[in-house]
């Protein structure tokens, strides 16, 4: 299990990519046009520019299923081949069209439950994703009757994963709004509880991002579902002070400072050969996530890696917000928790205690690096940068003898016993993964025969060759050969 969460991690890796500059490009739009956050007329060459930047970004962060539903299917399918990924996006347009306000009013004949205005969320994309990659790797080589030989291989697969999402959405359609219910009374039960109640929101509230549902939550406190409103009554000053923004303020020590932080530590956990690569893509989270308070591209980077290690992050939200209100500092957001969200909600009349975020956040970020690194490696969490699939120093140096690739594929396929006993073939950043039927039938000095650094037999059907930073291109010669 833990193993499949990881290989679901290592798939986010691809769309989670795409994020950070979206979220640094609306960080400087909403600085160049705060008119779109605040409301009001967008005049003058740089806000219309703010106001483009803003929709530039917005156009990948506010679709984020759409990417996970592809990244997950194309990085989960067995070759990580094209079809998948559209059997990833079949699967996606189908449960949340088929699970639409619109459509569940016909089906029912009354008004459709609110859980279903909120189908389209990174959950449903994620499993859109697993399911996509799922029936292509089953059904990818299917071999139907003459009459029928247009559809057999991959042409079958998005057939098939549109009959398999239409059983999904059908348990759905009575799963889903069970749980979104119970979300939203959950909700309600922490109303009045002061600042433990705001703790307890965001640790909830960080808990739920990997399934979608927080959603729920947020509309119990930040908008009008059962009264508090806490988002319009503070920028609509119609609030009560001391009391609004209470479920917004607690947000932004965590966000600004201490996933910063955490990434920080991420970084310095990572292995040697692994800190720049780990640097670009915390470094770029970082950004996003105090600029602007976009959170995803850190957390969507590591939830699925080190579950436990998120757990952890949820749980240091929900004191910070809980120790940010008990302290008084209230500041609000239209968008996120981010700097420009600080600067703009700072003005306002129910803002109080701004000046508070400088000790918060430096606690939290000294706070946040500590536990992060003290859990990673401590428990030997496989955060980026630290994979298994990670190569060491000697394997990134690793030369092939010899740069004829189909050669050298050819060489370790007859050293593996031929390709009727190859069961599936990977790679990582220097090795050929594969996984063989007859594990007596592999030759291993036929295999180190094609002047490959190493073979690793790590149990009884495995073998890893080790070919160095070239692999990617002895893998696909290798594929044409299966």
């Amino acid at each position: 299990m833990m193993k499949y969460l990881q290989k679901l991690g290592k798939s986010l890796m691809l769309p989670v990519a795409c994020l950070p500059v979206c979220g640094i490009l609306m960080g400087i739009g909403y600085a160049l046009s705060p008119n779109a956050m605040q409301g009001g007329d967008i005049t003058g060459f740089a806000a219309i520019v703010g106001f483009f930047l803003i929709k530039a970004g917005g156009a990948l962060i506010d679709n984020m299923s759409w990417l996970f539903a592809i990244g997950v299917a194309f990085g989960m399918s067995d070759d990580n081949d094209g079809a998948a990924g559209l059997a990833g996006l079949v699967s996606w347009l189908m449960i949340i069209n088929l699970l639409s306000s619109g459509v569940i009013s016909t089906i029912t004949g009354g008004e459709a439950d609110v859980a279903f205005g909120k189908i389209q969320n990174q959950f449903i994309g994620i499993l859109a994703g697993v399911i996509g990659s799922t029936c292509y790797n089953k059904f990818k080589s299917t071999k139907l009757p003459d009459a029928l030989s247009f559809f057999s291989g991959k042409r079958c697969v998005a057939i098939i994963t549109a009959v398999v999402s239409i059983v999904v959405a059908g348990v759905l359609f009575f799963v889903w709004p069970v749980v979104y219910s119970g979300l939203v009374a959950l909700g309600s039960g922490i109303q009045g509880m002061g600042a433990i109640g705001s703790g307890i929101y965001a640790f909830l509230n960080r808990l739920l991002i990997p399934f979608g549902l927080h959603h729920a939550l947020n509309s119990v406190f930040w908008f009008d579902a059962i009264g508090i409103n806490d988002l319009g009554n503070f920028w609509g000053n119609t609030g009560v002070a001391g009391e609004t923004g209470m479920y917004m303020a607690g947000f932004f020590p965590s966000m600004m400072f201490g996933l910063p932080a955490a990434a920080l530590a991420v970084i310095h956990c990572s292995k040697p050969e692994r800190k720049k690569t780990t640097a670009g893509i915390m470094g770029a989270a970082a950004l996003c996530a105090f600029i602007c308070g976009v959170t995803e591209p850190f957390e969507f980077a590591f939830m699925f890696l080190a579950p436990a290690l998120y757990v952890v992050y949820a749980v240091l939200y929900g004191i910070f917000a809980g120790i940010s209100v008990a302290l008084g500092f209230r500041a609000g957001f239209s968008f996120s928790a981010g700097l420009t969200d600080l600067i703009f909600s700072s003005q306002l009349p129910l803002a109080q205690k701004v000046w508070l975020i400088i000790p918060l956040g430096i606690a939290a970020a000294v706070v946040f690096y500590a536990m992060f690194r003290f859990t990673i490696t401590k428990f030997d969490l496989k955060t980026p940068g630290r994979e298994d699939d990670d190569a060491g120093d000697d394997e990134m140096k690793a030369v092939l003898a010899n740069n004829d690739f189909t050669k050298v594929a050819q060489i370790i396929l007859e050293g593996l016993g031929g390709k009727a006993n190859v069961s599936s073939l990977d790679n990582c950043v220097t090795r050929l993964r594969l996984e063989v039927k007859d594990y007596v039938a592999v030759d291993e000095a036929k295999i180190k025969s094609a002047g490959v650094a190493g073979v690793i037999r790590p149990s009884k059907n495995a073998v890893q060759v080790i070919v160095g930073t070239k692999v990617q291109f002895v893998a696909d010669e290798m594929k044409k050969m299966l």
